[in-house]
């Protein structure tokens, strides 16, 4: 089986839509692919009822805005029942501060002198969650950075940089916790991705599977070898397991759907905990 458990699409900040991203999992030979988009769900509908015929299992998820010690990560959330009103909310919250973080991070990249507008964000979002990688896209439109890569450095929109703006974002024990009250498998998202900025401690993450964590993400083109080994070795010790996947953003990134997949038996412990959802099959 290949089973990527890490995708995006444009109810988020991907570029392909939900029946898009289905057609392209099926066309890159996935046998199981996670809908994960920030802190929505809203794909959802569109994604399963894309899924009908085509063999592939579609896994639902998302993923959340979390920050410990002033310290970004992100929580991929898996198989949870989104009617479930304490996660709702918080799912809620932050995506109305993604809004008013949106608007102050354009501001700043105005008055550093690029030329986009609230308005041009908004036209690249559509209908999804408006998201740092949209503001990079209008600077690229712009002209003032080669590409959306380009825009996630300090000059621009890294984390601390001179136009980010911090947003709300969850206490990950508190989200752990969410998301299994929730019926939902909580995995850390990315977490040796140095190139994105400080990464949190393995007493931290050691504290997250005291609360409930269930497993790492571990093979992901932010990883360099040495990561992945780190990563396993600590996940061997506090008994979570480990996932692969790509990330995937549409054209947005270069990364491709399949890229990095999940090995089947941890996809099996992943749904052994769930009690939320359940994956559809196609």
């Amino acid at each position: 089986m290949r089973i990527d458990l890490h995708a995006h699409s444009n109810a988020s900040d991907g570029t392909d839509s939900p029946a898009e991203l289905v057609a392209n999992a099926v066309a890159a030979g996935l046998d199981v692919v996670a809908l994960t988009d920030h802190d929505t769900v809203a794909g959802y509908g569109a994604a399963a009822a894309a899924v009908a015929g085509t063999g592939l299992v579609l896994v639902p998820g998302a993923e959340l805005s979390c920050q410990v010690d002033g310290i970004s990560m992100h929580l991929l959330a898996y198989l949870f029942d989104p009617a479930e009103p304490a996660f709702a909310a918080e799912r809620e919250l932050v995506r109305t501060d993604r809004f008013r973080r949106g608007r102050a991070i354009v501001e700043r990249c105005r008055e550093l002198g690029a030329p986009i507008s609230w308005e041009q964000v908004e036209r690249i979002a559509g209908d999804g969650s408006v998201g740092r990688p949209h503001i990079a896209s209008a600077l690229v439109e712009a002209g003032v950075v080669a590409s959306v890569s380009d825009a996630f450095t300090p000059e621009w929109l890294a984390n601390g940089g001179r136009a980010d703006v911090r947003k709300h974002e969850t206490d990950p024990v508190a989200a752990v916790r969410l998301v299994r009250a929730a019926g939902g498998v909580p995995v850390f998202a990315h977490p040796g991705a140095v190139k994105r900025g400080r990464t949190v401690s393995d007493a931290v993450i050691a504290e997250l599977a005291a609360a409930g964590l269930g497993g790492l993400e571990v093979d992901h083109v932010d990883h360099d070898e040495q990561a992945r080994a780190r990563l396993r070795g600590l996940a061997a010790e506090l008994g979570l397991f480990t996932t692969g996947s790509s990330d995937y953003h549409g054209s947005r990134k270069t990364v491709r759907l399949g890229e990095h997949t999940t090995d089947p038996a941890a996809y099996e412990q992943l749904l052994a905990q769930a009690t939320g959802a359940a994956p559809v099959t196609g």
